[in-house]
């Protein structure tokens, strides 16, 4: 119920009137059964309008600061994220991993869809980084296509370290479902799983147009933050990218 209030009496029509979402290709799709949506992640508010805009209720994966944020805004966050179904992951250790692919692989043998961020985090920068392999081994154990998805102007509306959003233009892409088939039967094989992730990390950055950086944004946001540490005042060194072309 709050779910439905949400998306069509409050934030919906607000997020709509602010931002004027669109959304291309929501054709991709299935109106019906499970299937892994791996979006691109610039910013907090992906994971507003990727619900709002999509027909169907999706179970986002989300990490668990999501939920767990002080204050009435970190309230109004946890309360937005539970009702649309979002599932939160503890990234401290492996064996939350496990249970969070687990919930994963239950959701979409229910038919749920199932929304993934392959990067793992938040790109510090707006660049596209390096996909973590667990996209791969849940739609290899769930024997479920994977739909490329990007966001496009979040970032304008909701800038890293923002309290506040701002009015720009939101666009989603939706791309064409990506079919591993050929794969099945082979989830526990790394090389078959990092094959997969960064096919579909190309597809992300061929949807988007953004620019490809081959490391995980989790090891530039530690660099960054050790930069800022050593109190040096010398900004963090950028990394060098390797664009695919």
């Amino acid at each position: 119920m709050l779910y439905w209030v949400l998306k069509f009496v409050l934030l919906g029509p607000l997020m709509r009137m602010w931002c004027r979402p669109t959304i291309e290709g929501e054709e991709n799709i299935p109106e019906r059964g499970g299937a892994l949506l791996a979006s691109n992640h610039v910013a907090v508010a992906d994971s507003f309008f990727l619900p709002l805009l999509v027909r169907r209720r999706i179970a986002f994966m989300a990490k668990r600061e999501y939920f767990t944020q002080p204050g009435f805004v970190g309230w109004c966050k946890k309360q937005f994220f539970t009702a649309v179904g979002q599932v939160p992951i503890d990234r401290g250790s492996g064996s939350a991993a496990r249970a969070a692919l687990d919930t994963g692989n239950r959701l979409l043998g229910e038919g749920w869809l199932v929304g993934i961020y392959p990067e793992g985090t938040r790109s510090p920068d707006g660049r596209l980084y390096k996909g973590k392999t667990g996209v791969a081994r849940m739609a290899l154990e769930s024997e479920v296509k994977v739909i490329p998805v990007v966001m496009i102007g979040t970032l304008k509306v909701n800038p890293i370290g923002s309290r506040m959003w701002r009015p720009a233009k939101v666009r989603i892409k939706i791309g064409a479902p990506i079919d591993f088939s050929r794969y099945y039967g082979m989830a526990n094989d790394r090389f078959i799983q990092r094959s997969m992730t960064d096919e579909i990390m190309y597809a992300l950055m061929e949807l988007s147009g953004q620019e490809y950086v081959d490391v995980y944004a989790a090891k530039v946001k530690e660099d960054m933050a050790s930069a800022a540490r050593s109190g040096d005042g010398r900004p963090a060194a950028r990394i060098p990218s390797a664009k695919a072309s």
